[in-house]
């Protein structure tokens, strides 16, 4: 958890997963000591979600994946730009969010790890 607070950035970041992995990224979390989907936004990395609706590439609770994507036993990247309410995901090079959504205005990022195989590298954050 970084403790830094930000409101807009982008963020890059390079990531391995197996199979049965259950990760992602939470940005504006307004409560970095319990962070859930109700506090922030869970950009998700979970092949196997029971329900596929927020699989990976969506922004949980938020909006499914434009184009659904797969993670598992590969290197992936993403680009997570987040101006006020708009937010875009790039996921190796295909969009999968482009969202309008004001709930969390600012707050801390997190990395995830739930189950399985989890490696970030190159997590690179630009405020704008």
């Amino acid at each position: 958890m970084l403790k830094i607070s930000y409101g807009k950035i982008q963020l890059k970041a390079e990531f391995w997963v197996d199979d049965d992995a259950n990760s992602g990224v939470f940005l504006r979390c307004e409560n970095p000591q319990q962070i859930t989907t109700m506090n922030a936004y869970e950009v998700n990395i979970y092949d196997k979600r029971p329900d596929q609706t927020y699989a990976t590439g969506a922004i949980v609770d938020v909006t499914k994946p434009l184009t659904p994507m797969k993670a598992g036993g590969k290197w992936n990247t993403f680009e997570i730009t987040a101006q006020g309410p708009h937010m875009i995901i790039v996921w190796n090079g295909t969009k999968t969010v482009d969202v309008q959504n004001s709930a969390h205005a600012r707050g801390p990022i997190g990395l995830q790890y739930g189950a399985g195989v989890v490696k970030f590298r190159s997590v690179q954050i630009k405020p704008l």
